[in-house]
């Protein structure tokens, strides 16, 4: 059974999302992928919609799709959410923070050290990040259509609503989640039950 990590905040989940999963899933011979969820992400701080109610929309996609899981995790770097997987898959731009020493205290060797304790990285292309250079051992470019390159949770955030996925569209008819945080920071709307959604 090989398992795969995909860490985020899909914050909402979108089209792009569940394209790289699917391809991470056959392309990188998985069995199964785990979305993994940091209470505390680097770089990141989602206050709307809440945690429990990204989890719960992110449960309701993978209910559907017996291949798919949520973990959430207590885990900041990637290098730690990823031990114990056969695979982690991550965007070009991530990757280049990966491998950036100023997130590991500026430290080449300590950036040295959690590059290789990552399984095999299964990296998604960007839009604006470079990687057209010779990628390491052990670090693969998933073969996916071009038009996902530029799908962004900032963006769908920003009003590009037809990119979130469906479960992830109706929670924000109900609630405003995505598309209008007053609405929802009011409480005028009730949080789903996990696992229950469309799909």
């Amino acid at each position: 059974m090989r398992v795969g990590a995909y860490p985020g905040t899909f914050d909402p989940p979108t089209v792009a999302h569940l394209a790289i999963a699917e391809a991470a899933l056959q392309q990188g011979g998985l069995d199964a992928l785990h979305l993994v969820v940091s209470r505390l992400p680097l770089g990141k701080d989602p206050v709307v919609p809440s945690f429990e109610d990204r989890i719960s929309v992110l449960e309701t996609v993978a209910a559907s799709r017996p291949w798919l899981e949520v973990q959430v995790s207590d885990h900041r770097l990637i290098v730690d959410a990823a031990a114990g997987y056969d695979a982690v898959v991550m965007g070009a731009d991530k990757w280049l923070q990966v491998v950036d020493p100023a997130w590991y205290g500026g430290s080449a060797d300590r950036r040295d050290q959690a590059v290789a304790a990552l399984p095999l990285v299964l990296l998604a292309a960007r839009a604006g990040s470079d990687t057209s250079t010779e990628l390491p051992p052990g670090v693969r470019q998933l073969d996916l259509d071009p038009r996902h390159s530029g799908v962004a949770s900032s963006l769908v955030r920003a009003g590009k609503l037809e990119w979130m996925l469906p479960e992830a569209a109706t929670f924000d008819a109900r609630t405003g989640a995505w598309s209008d945080p007053g609405r929802y920071a009011s409480g005028s709307a009730g949080c789903p039950e996990p696992g229950n959604g469309p799909g």
